[in-house]
């Protein structure tokens, strides 16, 4: 829950569209909500950050529901990462709102879409194979309040591609670049932009890339400046990074 969503229940309450008690039901959980195995941290959207992302890998049903019965209770934002379209299903009787994204695996709650308003990522992917990880980063981003903007299998295999598209690599305010087999991609992107860059290893290649620690290496060893490296396949972490890169970055200008 974050100010406005604050705001916005004590608007409820003024007008007499929802009572006293809840209200007081709505903030008694803060700082977090004990749901016993699970902590669930309510009170992360005032600190300035993202509401909470849930995981749901290793989640049991019954976890799920009792997250999903405390989000029901909490107006706003939410993610559920690495969703299965079974634990959608199960999520989505209690919580009508969540959508479901295949592509990245991700159950989104953003019942108030505002216009972008917290800066311009940029999501690139060295192939088509890392589309999954990169919507990932993409989604979390645009959930956060970015514009974002997708540029997609545009690896060094056919630099062009890449050189094709410079005018969006200058305006954005943070890029995020995926690539599995060698990693080169956030290199080249660095060296031309002007922004930060937010690496993402794949797990995709052959062999030698060893389920993503190949184009770990390389990324770690960019010769080209500005380059931050998450965790293979961490399409979230990547987005979340580069989201509030973004948002300082256009706070500032503006």
């Amino acid at each position: 829950m974050d100010e406005r969503e604050i705001r916005l229940l004590a608007d409820k309450l003024r007008n007499g569209e929802i009572s006293v008690d809840t209200f007081v039901r709505s903030f008694k959980g803060l700082p977090f909500r004990d749901l016993g195995e699970v902590k669930l941290d309510t009170h992360r959207a005032l600190r300035g950050a993202f509401p909470e992302i849930v995981y749901c890998p290793g989640k049991s049903p019954d976890q799920l529901k009792r997250i999903a019965e405390t989000f029901s209770e909490l107006p706003g934002r939410a993610l559920f990462s690495r969703m299965s379209q079974e634990q959608h299903e199960l999520v989505s009787t209690i919580l009508p709102g969540l959508e479901y994204l295949p592509v990245p695996r991700i159950g989104r709650l953003w019942p108030d879409r505002d216009l972008p308003s917290k800066g311009l990522v940029l999501v690139t992917t060295g192939g088509s194979s890392d589309v999954p990880v990169a919507e990932e980063a993409a989604v979390t981003a645009e959930t956060i309040g970015c514009e974002v903007r997708r540029l997609f299998d545009v690896g060094i295999a056919g630099l062009h591609r890449l050189i094709a598209h410079m005018d969006v690599l200058f305006d954005a305010d943070a890029i995020v670049a995926v690539a599995g087999m060698d990693g080169a991609l956030p290199g080249v992107v660095a060296g031309i932009a002007s922004c930060p860059v937010v690496a993402v290893p794949t797990s995709v290649g052959y062999g030698v890339a060893m389920n993503g620690i190949g184009p770990l290496i390389t990324m770690l060893n960019s010769c080209a400046l500005g380059v931050s490296v998450v965790n293979i396949d961490n399409g979230l972490g990547a987005g979340y990074t580069a989201a509030l890169i973004a948002n300082r970055s256009s706070k500032n200008i503006h």
